[in-house]
């Protein structure tokens, strides 16, 4: 092989190299609140991956088992059996969630929480956010925001974490950047019929990227600047979060599901903020990140 066919040959190699999918790590364990859109967002996720060609996903799924509460009423020998059940439990769960120990995520260019609620057992935390700032996507969804409340290094890289929430409402979400992946597809103002808005505290808009942002409170209508998606840079790793997700039908494409009250188009429009969301993370599409 002649100098020009070597200089080709690797320069097909490295075309080759970065046109292979992405790989994404789609944790949807919970030891707080279960949504019961956790199942769609992960069929919905796999399948953008598989539709676009451009990311392959794995999973930490909840380990089956869980324990219900204990009646009141109990005695010591249920008392008993119940913990170590949930001892039991409890070490599935660990051993589920050591795909995010450092040595694991070299496996991966980004991880998605998909409403994760409370305090999850990860292997090396630190490990876990330093291996974000080194260059790495962190997506979340909806109850992301209702995770580590207990750990500020999380609740700083996400920026923003959920306070509370009302009765499911009808919002205006003003879209703050339509030359953005997750929001390109969307009008400037894009009407949901009926979700679950989150409010959040520890959120500073001067430090994330605005993506979607509310101008009246979903339940007094009180003016303000309420966010609902963003996006931020943390270290050279990239972070896009959206608080939308809680119900099936924002998910869901699916015309007859039961009990729809947004419209499929609006499913259609979230899936497009999602994988929009999840390009520009994993570095697929570009944007302006500046607060």
């Amino acid at each position: 092989m002649n100098k020009l066919s070597a200089v080709l040959a690797l320069a097909l190699l490295a075309s080759v190299a970065s046109a292979e999918p992405k790989k994404l790590l789609v944790v949807t364990t919970t030891t707080g609140f279960r949504h019961s859109s956790i199942e769609t967002a992960e069929k919905v996720i796999e399948q953008l991956g598989k539709t676009s060609g451009e990311f392959t996903v794995d999973f930490v799924h909840q380990p089956p088992g869980k324990p219900e509460g204990l009646k009141n009423d109990a005695t010591e020998e249920q008392k008993a059996a119940h913990q170590t059940a949930e001892d039991q439990w409890n070490a599935s769960l660990k051993a589920a969630l050591q795909k995010l120990s450092p040595e694991s995520l070299k496996n991966y260019d980004g991880v998605v929480f998909a409403s994760t609620t409370g305090d999850l057992p990860l292997p090396d935390p630190q490990g876990f956010l330093d291996w974000i700032k080194a260059g790495h996507a962190f997506i979340g969804m909806h109850a992301a925001g209702d995770t580590f409340h207990h750990w500020p290094g999380y609740i700083d890289m996400l920026g923003g974490e959920f306070k509370h929430h009302g009765a499911q409402v009808s919002v205006d979400c003003l879209n703050q950047d339509s030359d953005h992946p997750a929001t390109a597809s969307l009008p400037k103002t894009w009407t949901i019929s009926q979700e679950e808005i989150y409010q959040f505290q520890n959120y500073d808009p001067a430090k994330v990227h605005d993506l979607l942002i509310l101008e009246k409170h979903p339940e007094s209508g009180a003016a303000g600047h309420y966010g609902v998606s963003w996006c931020k840079m943390y270290g050279s790793g990239r972070v896009f979060y959206t608080s939308l997700g809680h119900r099936e039908d924002i998910w869901d494409t699916d015309p007859d599901l039961k009990d729809r009250k947004n419209s499929v188009e609006i499913s259609k429009a979230y899936q497009a903020h999602v994988l929009g969301g999840i390009e520009w993370a994993l570095g697929l599409k570009g944007a302006a990140t500046t607060p």
